[in-house]
């Protein structure tokens, strides 16, 4: 299947159910008096973030999960099935916030609905490591897990939010022919910005425009290496089936929107899943368009472990 079906009814006002409409109210009233996340030291934000204090519910570090060490990094396992497979988790947090450990709530809820056993990347975080820092310690990870094998035979897939769906597509680039596929959630893929995050504006629902371009600039790179490092403009045929997920009210729309078109006019499976009302990180909360998000994700890995003649990681 190389089409993606799109529902105009997604992106009218009248689609946005209550409880969302309520929930965005209420989120950007709680956020209204702090500053936004370009104007705070990313050491600061980690540190809130660490001890329970950022604008996300605390998800982690819980028990269940554990670090697998090896050289050159390390992952941070929700263990599955043995055998089921692996799916190698790239956190958000625009490459330059997020720890794997806090998404243990998440990620053992997918081991658990798929049986897959997922690990998260604990990788190299901007301003202090420039790209590719964050990049070549997704890639070392990913080369473990397909070389070592260390958690049991089984199809790889990769996947992540934010930042980690960015840095998830560029592995895929590299590694055709080695992933059965891919989650990217609400991901960015143009890093000089596509029209809806360069047109927000300071409306800070989780991102803003300044606070995209903010993190971008923190990877310290030129203009050609931007341009090389958004996949958007990528040669894309040969790669995996991939779910698209994203919010009518995320700034980066658009990426999920162009990308996930480009994936299907290069003749690859491209799923795609729009959520009226939806906010960056909807995923992280207690709303019912946070439960048909993670439905839709185990449902779309479930159905492709399932299916017949995956490609296995060699």
């Amino acid at each position: 299947m190389s089409s993606i079906e799109i529902d105009p009814n997604w992106f009218s006002d009248d689609a946005i159910t209550d409880e969302t409409r309520t929930f965005v109210a209420g989120f950007e009233a709680e956020i209204a008096g702090l500053p936004p996340t370009y104007k705070v030291p990313p050491e600061t934000t980690r540190r809130a973030r660490d001890e329970g204090r950022g604008v996300f519910p605390v998800m982690g570090p819980d028990d269940g999960s554990h670090w697998h060490e090896f050289e050159g990094g390390r992952l941070r396992i929700s263990p599955g099935q043995a055998g089921r497979g692996v799916y190698l988790h790239v956190h958000g947090g625009g490459w330059t916030l997020g720890r794997p450990a806090h998404y243990d709530r998440l990620n053992q809820t997918l081991a658990a609905k798929t049986g897959l056993t997922v690990a998260s990347v604990e990788y190299r975080l901007a301003p202090e490591n420039p790209w590719p820092a964050c990049l070549e310690d997704c890639r070392t990870a990913a080369m473990h897990v397909i070389k070592e094998r260390p958690f049991g035979e089984g199809p790889l897939f990769i996947g992540g939010e934010s930042a980690g769906g960015h840095l998830s597509s560029l592995l895929a680039l590299e590694l055709r022919g080695m992933i059965a596929g891919l989650c990217l959630n609400y991901g960015i893929y143009d890093l000089d910005l596509t029209p809806s995050a360069a047109q927000w504006g300071e409306r800070q629902l989780v991102l803003s425009t300044p606070t995209i371009e903010w993190f971008v600039e923190n990877l310290a790179m030129r203009a050609e290496a931007r341009r090389a490092a958004s996949p958007l403009y990528a040669e894309l045929s040969d790669l995996p089936p991939a779910l698209f997920q994203v919010g009518t009210l995320d700034p980066l729309k658009d990426d999920s929107l162009m990308m996930a078109a480009r994936w299907a006019g290069a003749g690859n499976e491209a799923e795609l899943a729009v959520y009226p009302g939806g906010i960056h990180v909807m995923d992280a909360f207690d709303i019912e368009i946070a439960t048909q998000f993670h439905a839709r994700q185990a449902a779309f890995l479930n159905r492709l472990i399932e299916g017949a003649a995956l490609p296995q990681p060699s």
